[in-house]
């Protein structure tokens, strides 16, 4: 999948569906905000790689942004915290991740992971209206229903291969891991026959990149194990299951503590090891306080979305930076009301279960 999000990018297929997106709102009050928004929600849907995703959207939006007046804090801003947004959906690296160091199915994880991903999303947007519902467009031109269409068609492969994915998953074709290679090949005859760009050049240093990445998720992985099991044996695992069994609230204080502690432990952890260290001793607590395993997977996962993402500790926030070229000084005060929006966001998946469970 990390693969997938550079190949994605380097054969156009990121770019077809951003053009798509912003012929559709490009016009509106914030309109390109919301693109961003939509791009990386579809985006994600193909490469499971956060940093993949914002190199694949930035570069392709930030331009007209800015020549429309938009401040560059609040572009970094806004694309950090999409990257927060979605780590909720398929094919997310970290979805992978709980399935497998938990036992939690990871079919199921990919269907719960849809919709509080658009929770977010919403919450999101509706502070960009806020932010932006005094605009001037006046300098914009509304596209026309053929412009719409064409962009649509070029679209039309690259908006499909979530869908693949998703359903090769769902309907048992292919396993979580074997999609990806589907998702490649697809990916791969698009850009060669579709989009007519292949730029074969660039392979090596993508593939380079690739193990570089999927070592040090590899390798995070096997030394937090080994810590978990540690933790395990020292005996600090059934005196931290008591405590949490013993929080006022039940279920529901379990998770708002449960989220509240994942915010931070991403913000220093990096988001993957706080998944793969804390997750084993604290899913069978979830289980005995009555939670279901995939809503406590998908606030487990966006709480430390927010923490990975969120400045001044957040290295996702820095990535953010590095990749769109922004100082991370001005992005600072402008992402405090996006953050509010995704902890809004959350609140109302730890309450409504249905947003995470619904669809299994």
């Amino acid at each position: 999948f990390v693969f997938l999000g550079l190949l994605i990018e380097m054969t156009g297929m990121a770019k077809a569906m951003v053009g798509f997106l912003a012929s559709l709102l490009g016009h509106v009050r914030g309109g390109l905000h919301y693109v961003l928004v939509g791009a990386m929600y579809l985006v994600s849907g193909i490469s499971g790689s956060k940093a993949a995703d914002m190199a694949a959207v930035a570069p392709v939006l930030f331009p007209e942004m800015k020549a429309r007046g938009a401040k560059e804090g609040d572009l970094v801003a806004l694309l950090a915290t999409t990257g927060a947004q979605t780590e909720t959906i398929p094919p997310s690296i970290v979805l992978i991740t709980i399935g497998s160091v938990t036992g939690v199915s990871i079919t199921a994880l990919f269907t719960g992971g849809l919709m509080p991903g658009l929770v977010l999303a919403a919450t999101l947007c509706a502070l960009v209206w806020w932010r932006y519902r005094r605009e001037d467009l006046s300098h914009v031109a509304r596209p026309s229903g053929r412009v719409i269409g064409r962009a649509f068609l070029v679209a039309i492969p690259a908006l499909a291969l979530p869908f693949v994915i998703r359903f090769a998953v769902v309907e048992g074709i292919a396993t979580a891991t074997e999609v990806s290679t589907i998702g490649i090949v697809y990916a791969a005859l698009a850009g060669l026959l579709i989009y007519r760009q292949f730029e074969w050049r660039r392979l090596y240093p993508m593939l380079v990149t690739t193990a570089a990445l999927s070592g040090a998720i590899l390798l995070i992985i096997g030394a937090a194990t080994g810590m978990a099991w540690a933790l395990t044996q020292s005996g600090f695992s059934e005196t931290l299951a008591e405590v949490m069994k013993g929080l006022p609230g039940g279920a529901l204080g379990f998770l708002f503590v449960s989220a509240f502690a994942f915010i931070i432990l991403g913000s220093v952890l990096e988001g993957i090891p706080a998944i793969v260290l804390f997750g084993p001793l604290l899913f069978p607590i979830a289980r005995a306080v009555g939670v279901h395993e995939v809503h406590y997977s998908m606030v487990v996962i966006l709480a430390m979305g927010i923490g990975l993402f969120a400045p001044p500790f957040g290295v996702g926030y820095y990535a953010a930076c590095a990749i769109s070229r922004i100082n991370p000084d001005a992005g600072m005060r402008p992402i405090v009301g996006y953050i509010v929006a995704l902890l809004v966001g959350l609140l109302a998946i730890i309450l409504v279960p249905w947003f995470s469970i619904g669809f299994l």
